[in-house]
């Protein structure tokens, strides 16, 4: 049985602003385990990245407050730990992919030297098999000519080898967990491809645990084996590949599943889109807080906020339709005709 590796347990992040308290993480609790990807999706400004820069102990204090929970990795806390103990697992056992490539590189030192600054800095090797190291993590990663690339510099790379050094310098140290803040975001699709099939790759070979962070529900399908689908700052709906894209409970997941654009559709069939913005973390709303862009919302949904209701023994999902007294909904059909070609492309239908 696989044990957990990290646990989060109703981690809290407020932000002190001029305007007055954000509070931008509210509540979140997920695990996971050894060798397992867990995706967390949502759109821009629900938390996501704030919730794995957290988790990394990134958030500057002040404005940053960890307000509540716990951050259990390997059974130890990391919220009370300094920054000179965090900085002995940062990089070591928890290591980051970071959006822009070219922003997490710096522009002025070789790209090969940066690898060894992690190799240097966590492990006690000599010079020269840091170096063999750095070059075979090149190689690893597909760079081509590593002996050679090792002596550039970062504008000498396209955008998707940078993104490949900034992997490698990842995985410099052997960590257990990589978290992977939208690590394709800037790279043309094609190129996006090959950096996921990459991350695949490396998390079998090294049976790394990855925290995969991303808007795009499309990656998901085939890079996760979990999905947590955020919402400001709450974790709306949980369960595996399976439950979240076959039998989505959560108006929200059905709403990210609709505005997925298909590629192989050819009928003039329109994207859905979900109405309105999410709301001010200022000031969070009352009740449901997708209530206001939610067709289905009930009248509970604006005085009420819905506990997490337990689907199967994979799958939850925080909406008052799950209750018992409840109407019974049905899924948009344009959705349902999605997840009908998603079940056909992954050779699901009986």
């Amino acid at each position: 049985m696989k044990k957990p590796l990290l646990e989060v347990k109703n981690l809290k992040i407020n932000f002190k602003t001029y305007a007055g308290l954000v509070q931008a993480v509210r509540g979140v609790d997920f695990t996971l385990y050894e060798g397992e990807t867990l995706a967390i999706v949502g759109e821009s400004g629900s938390g996501k990245s704030v919730t794995s820069n957290a988790i990394m102990k990134l958030i500057p204090e002040p404005p940053g407050i960890y307000a509540d929970g716990q951050i259990l990795f390997e059974g130890k806390d990391l919220i009370p730990l300094s920054d000179k103990e965090m900085s002995k697992i940062r990089g070591n056992d928890i290591a980051m992919i970071f959006q822009d490539p070219m922003t997490a590189l710096n522009p002025t030192i070789r790209v090969g030297k940066q690898i060894m600054e992690v190799i240097l800095r966590h492990k006690s090797v000599p010079k020269h098999e840091a170096k063999e190291r750095a070059i075979e993590l090149l190689r690893q990663v597909g760079i081509p000519m590593p002996e050679k690339r090792f002596n550039q510099y970062p504008h000498e790379f396209s955008g998707g080898m940078r993104q490949r050094v900034v992997i490698a310098i990842a995985l410099a140290a052997d960590p257990k967990l990589l978290i992977a803040d939208e690590p394709t975001t800037a790279l043309d699709v094609t190129i996006q491809a090959q950096i996921l099939e990459l991350l695949k790759e490396i998390q079998k070979k090294r049976n790394t645990s990855i925290i995969f962070i991303t808007h795009d529900l499309g990656v998901v399908a085939n890079m996760a084996d979990r999905v947590a689908v955020m919402y400001a700052g709450q974790i709306v709906e949980y369960g595996t590949v399976d439950d979240i894209f076959y039998n989505p409970k959560h108006p929200y997941t059905w709403g990210l599943l609709g505005s997925m654009p298909d590629l192989n559709n050819k009928s003039d069939e329109k994207l859905y889109a979900i109405p309105g913005s999410p709301p001010n973390l200022l000031h969070p709303p009352k009740g449901d807080a997708f209530a206001p862009r939610n067709q289905y919302a009930l009248a509970i949904d604006f005085e009420l906020e819905p506990p997490m209701f337990k689907v199967s023994e994979t799958h939850y999902a925080k909406t008052w339709l799950l209750h018992e007294n409840a109407p019974k909904i049905d899924i948009p059909e344009p959705i349902v005709r999605r997840m009908e070609r998603y079940k056909k492309e992954a050779g699901l239908n009986e």
